[in-house]
């Protein structure tokens, strides 16, 4: 890689860690520290929600889903408006007012100890993994750039994280963020002004193309359990994911937690409302463009260079045959997409004869691509999945110089506002809910600081341990939905009975066992089911049986908390 892309990158690091040892001044306490102060300005937590959100997997991932598989992932986002506005009214001014350092701090005063510290050790769970997946998509970058192990691009990716976070605290976290947008946003609008000018048909026309390869359908309406990107799945399940996740995950509560107000709570979370769905259909759009592009464009057979290695090694003659049909089966799909161009153009031509041809040489060459990831995965013994490869390939071999280290340090930008917010939110959690709640329940604001920084430094290694084995387990922006899920609708099940009366201590806590154990069973048991309808499930199983045992039960509600339902 050229010096000048090492330039930008190396000055954008310096840059952030360097913020955060200034923002680290003045920080004394575990209110600054967790919280700044309580005192973000609606603007800044909007920007830093939106920051934690926008991962390096939305860019390396998402673009990657794009590529491989259209605009349909767009859907997944559908029940986001819906849940925002619930949590708006509900949730996010209960806990806010509440004055509490976690969502789960709440549970204690409502059910007990032993709710608190059960939903919060599955959130810990839940967030520890999905954490070392973030870290993993900007190492996957790293790993193509210099060719190193995993291991030494995740070290790159996470020591200067958790360092800046381990010093700066939210405070640090919240500012570095809002930075970063603007470097995400620079990066993406370079990628795409590369591509428009780049791709050898006009606009129109590029939409054409990957409309003919199913790349630009949007909605599908049909219902089934085992469909992962339908309407009714994103409304539905997404609904209910995005319900967990900004209205009970830490890495979210945390964030509006640190805003002056309950109105300024509800604004900061109106902004993803806004925002989340254009932006997110935008990086789609970027990787159906890449596809197109790679139309006229020699791909490379296997986008990940590790599986390239891995079948020559093992059949070098095989690889050389598979190499050279897949580059005929390129040729024809590329004649075609250039012939359904001119169609779109208005050439008079037979418009359906092309399409029909063109469909056929695309599904040709992608049978070629999958015998390929067949061999990798029987040469390495792993499962041989590169979608999070493809926009990496493109950055690293096709954008300007200059470019590339500009979305290096975006994907840097993204990976380390997530991650910075996830570990922050980690180790407020371990330190709040575990070692202050059970082992010193009396110490020095001096004393919780260093336990919520070693807290940090402890949560960033394993992250990075998580990060290693990832990126092979599929299209990175499913695998942290999919590891998410898992989790979210039972933790969503017991803040939902929380706010019911006639909830009580025995229901919660029983209730919650049963949603992750059917979760379990559905998610082992019924695999065809997708990981979106795990989070309607986990919640109506903890809701259900919770209320159902707390019929049977009697307890009295604590007189702290006054449930809303």
């Amino acid at each position: 890689m050229h010096w000048v892309n090492w330039v930008v990158i190396v000055a954008y690091l310096a840059y952030v860690v360097g913020d955060g040892l200034r923002r680290a001044r003045g920080v004394t306490n575990i209110e600054g520290y967790f919280l700044a102060n309580r005192a973000m300005p609606w603007w800044a937590v909007g920007l830093t929600v939106m920051a934690t959100q926008l991962s390096a997997i939305t860019l390396i991932g998402t673009t990657g889903q794009g590529a491989q598989d259209g605009m349909r992932f767009i859907q997944f986002y559908f029940g986001l408006p819906v849940a925002l506005v619930l949590l708006g009214v509900t949730i996010v001014p209960f806990l806010h007012r509440a004055k509490v350092y976690t969502a789960y701090e709440f549970l204690e005063r409502r059910f007990g100890p032993g709710t608190r510290s059960l939903t919060a050790f599955l959130f810990l769970c839940s967030r520890g993994l999905a954490c070392g997946t973030v870290i993993s998509a900007p190492a996957v970058v790293m790993s193509a750039v210099l060719g190193w192990p995993m291991l030494w691009s995740v070290a790159i990716i996470g020591l200067p994280t958790v360092l800046y976070v381990v010093i700066g605290g939210a405070q640090a976290v919240t500012w570095a963020d809002v930075k970063q947008m603007f470097v995400i946003i620079a990066g993406l609008i370079a990628v795409i002004v590369v591509l428009l000018t780049k791709i050898p048909v006009t606009p129109d026309a590029a939409l054409e193309i990957a409309g003919a390869a199913g790349r630009m359908r949007v909605f599908d309406f049909s219902f089934s359990l085992t469909e992962t990107y339908t309407f009714w799945s994103g409304l539905i399940g997404g609904t209910f994911l995005m319900l967990s996740y900004f209205g009970t995950d830490q890495s979210q509560v945390q964030r509006y937690l640190t805003a002056k107000s309950v109105d300024e709570a509800r604004s900061s979370h109106l902004m993803s409302a806004y925002w989340k769905i254009p932006l997110q259909a935008l990086i789609l759009l970027v990787g159906v463009l890449v596809f197109v592009y790679y139309l006229f464009v020699a791909p490379p057979l296997f986008w990940n260079p590790t599986h390239a290695r891995a079948v020559q090694a093992a059949d070098p003659n095989g690889y050389v045959q598979l190499e050279r049909e897949a580059n005929a089966a390129w040729v024809l799909r590329a004649n075609m997409a250039t012939e359904l161009a001119r169609s779109a153009s208005g050439e008079p031509t037979a418009d359906a004869l092309i399409r029909a041809q063109f469909k056929t040489a695309d599904s040709a060459y992608n049978a070629l691509r999958a015998d390929g990831l067949a061999k990798a995965a029987a040469a390495t013994g792993l499962p041989a999945r590169d979608a999070n490869y493809i926009i990496p390939q493109f950055v690293l071999t096709q954008l300007p110089i200059g470019l590339t280290g500009l979305f290096i340090a975006a994907v840097l930008a993204a990976a380390m506002s997530t991650i910075a917010g996830e570990l922050s939110a980690l180790s407020t959690s371990t330190v709040v809910d575990f070692y202050r709640r059970w082992y010193k329940p009396e110490g020095s604001d001096a004393h919780y600081l260093k336990v919520s920084r070693a807290a940090t430094a402890v949560w960033g290694l394993a992250a990075c341990i998580v990060a290693i084995y990832a990126a092979s387990l599929g299209s990175l922006i499913e695998v942290v939905n999919r590891f998410g899920s898992f989790f979210y609708g039972s933790i969503l099940g017991v803040f939902i009975l929380a706010m019911i009366a006639r909830a009580n201590a025995t229901g919660a806590f029983s209730g919650l066992v049963i949603g992750m154990l059917t979760v379990g069973a559905v998610s082992f048991g019924a695999p065809s089911v997708s990981f979106l309808w795990h989070n309607v499930i986990g919640a109506v199983a903890v809701v259900v049986s919770g209320l159902a045992i707390s019929a049977f039960t009697r307890e009295s509600t604590p007189s702290s908390v006054s449930p809303t339902i």
